[in-house]
């Protein structure tokens, strides 16, 4: 059983792993990408998204400083550098930016999509006509369903800069507590597991989640990131100059 102390260190970790990745503001971006497709898809895509997302983020999180070591940066600069990252991240929180750019550029892509199989459609024999049948909503086949699962759900929008930074930093906290760099990479385990859940019940949260809720959480994790953002820039001053 983990220590109360323990415990108390984690509990930050979540919350910025979760802020950060934001799984419940990626539910409606997995909407607009996997709009008109089976559920067998939608749950495929979930999956590979989440088991990419934790692969990358776990990488990061054990191999990240040597990276970093290679061009000669060193942690001091990178909690300084990663914290001005987060609490911009955070701004966009409070004044709800994050979350339009982020649809704007699922709209986007998912246009882009579109308009590639309409060209292939152009290109390709015009099949026969066939006799219309009542019944359900058309759903892509699954053959012709694209993989959204890679990009853009796992890069940029699961394991984006914010959340690679945040768990190099969350590991460069720890760095003499192998216990808790093990929980770290943990916390990203649970983070992306509440993150499939979500992507499964996508219709239903959406429907479920009043707009109003949504802004009052999303401001107020906003804040406790920024908090969070500017104890790192202060970690890594002390660290640097002191």
């Amino acid at each position: 059983m983990p220590s109360a102390d323990m415990l108390n260190d984690l509990i930050p970790v979540f919350v910025t792993l979760f802020v950060i990745i934001d799984p419940l503001g990626l539910v409606p971006v997995f909407i607009v990408l996997t709009q008109g497709t089976s559920a067998a898809h939608r749950r495929r895509m979930a999956i590979r998204a989440c088991l990419t997302s934790f692969f990358i983020l776990a990488a990061f999180a054990l191999i990240g400083e040597g990276l970093l070591g290679i061009f000669g940066i060193h942690m001091p600069a990178f909690r300084i550098a990663g914290g001005t990252l987060l609490f911009l991240i955070a701004l966009e929180m409070l004044f709800e930016k994050r979350s339009q750019k982020r649809n704007q550029r699922a709209e986007q892509v998912h246009q882009e999509l579109e308009d590639d199989h309409d060209s292939d459609d152009e290109a390709a024999p015009a099949p026969k006509p066939a006799k219309a049948q009542k019944g359900p909503e058309h759903t892509i086949p699954d053959e012709e369903a694209d993989d959204v699962s890679i990009f853009p759900m796992s890069i940029p929008f699961l394991a984006g800069p914010g959340a690679i930074a945040s768990v190099m930093l969350l590991m460069g906290k720890f760095e003499n507590n192998i216990a808790m760099q093990a929980s770290v990479i943990g916390v990203v385990a649970i983070v992306m597991v509440i993150a499939f859940i979500f992507f499964l019940l996508a219709n239903v949260v959406a429907k479920r989640l009043s707009p109003t809720v949504a802004t009052v959480v999303s401001r107020l994790l906003g804040m406790i990131l920024a908090a969070l953002a500017v104890q790192f820039i202060i970690d890594g001053i002390k660290q640097a100059f002191f």
